[in-house]
């Protein structure tokens, strides 16, 4: 098996595939972009460019120019994935459309390159089982935007080489992500089904106005996020009680079972739930200033990596 990895394709321009571009020519690899769509390709390295001067400011990268010029855009998918030793797959998160970039992947890349596809939790099952050198496919789930968040899921479909996933983790570590490796699939994988487990508790406490989307989000970003945002949960509650994880389990074990148990049959998100929520939201950020709104998370982001860098020696992005 081929370890070195010196080329890399992405495959999808979006925000999520340019955002890995960032990650792996930041590293040292060349790196191939190709999308289908032409203007999706036209405009992705004026995205890049832009992004890396924002974090040139900040103090995350040095010699932008150098960065760009190992990011090249590919004419044809032939062309991005064939001398790859990796490719990251990152287009349109519905099972068909992965089904087909993956089959057409697999027909053109070389036989010891891997695939990570950025599903964000379709498991990769559901789409490799009749693709072409599928033991190579694997889940390779960032956060993002990538380049500033930099966990990623590595979760192996059954059929994928066992090999692969420690190979790939390494490789993720040596460009400055933070890797976590699944046992086997699960749907969901690991970040959204946590998230999806506040977010579900949040809707159903807005729904019984029992507060204000306003006031629930600042419970997270002026409460639970301020401690998350360099620990995750279990080391907080073993810091939050005298005894540890185990006196923390002791005190508060029974009130998170009894507050589980209000849930045992979620609602789902009605559109009526959805229009109110999403009405005290566009009061809050009209949607014309949404991408405005992301430029400053953007850079809160950057500041916030570039403070763990400082303080922890953290890689971080």
């Amino acid at each position: 098996m081929n370890h070195r990895f010196e080329r890399v394709a992405i495959v999808g321009a979006g925000l999520v595939g340019a955002g890995w571009a960032i990650v792996f020519a930041r590293a040292g690899q060349s790196v191939s972009i190709y999308d289908a769509q032409y203007a999706a390709r036209a405009s992705v390295l004026d995205w890049i460019a832009d992004s890396l001067s924002d974090m040139e400011r900040s103090g995350l990268v040095r010699d932008v120019p150098a960065i760009m010029a190992r990011i090249t855009i590919s004419d044809s998918l032939e062309d991005a994935v064939s001398e790859a030793d990796y490719i990251q797959e990152s287009v349109f998160e519905r099972v068909d459309v992965k089904r087909a970039i993956s089959q057409a992947i697999g027909a053109a890349m070389r036989a010891d390159a891997i695939v990570g596809s950025s599903s964000s939790g379709i498991p990769a099952s559901e789409f490799t089982s009749d693709v072409a050198k599928r033991e190579r496919f694997i889940i390779a789930h960032p956060v993002n935007p990538p380049h500033l968040i930099p966990l990623v899921e590595i979760v192996p479909a059954p059929w994928t080489d066992p090999s692969i996933a420690p190979v790939l983790r390494d490789f993720m570590e040596s460009a400055g992500q933070k890797p976590i490796v699944l046992s086997r699939e699960i749907e969901g994988f690991v970040l959204n089904r946590l998230q999806g487990a506040l977010l579900n508790e949040a809707w159903a406490l807005f729904d019984a106005g029992i507060a204000s989307a306003a006031d629930i989000d600042r419970s997270v970003s002026d409460g639970l996020g301020m401690r998350w945002s360099f620990m995750g949960p279990f080391e907080t509650i073993d810091l939050n009680a005298p005894g540890g994880v185990t006196d923390y389990a002791e005190r508060l074990g029974q009130l998170y079972h009894s507050i589980a148990m209000e849930r045992q049959h979620p609602e789902r998100w009605s559109p009526e739930l959805i229009t109110r929520v999403a009405a005290e939201r566009r009061d809050a950020l009209p949607l014309e200033d949404l991408a405005s709104r992301c430029g400053w998370r953007d850079r809160m982001l950057m500041a916030l990596t570039a403070h763990r860098t400082m303080t922890n020696g953290d890689a971080g992005a």
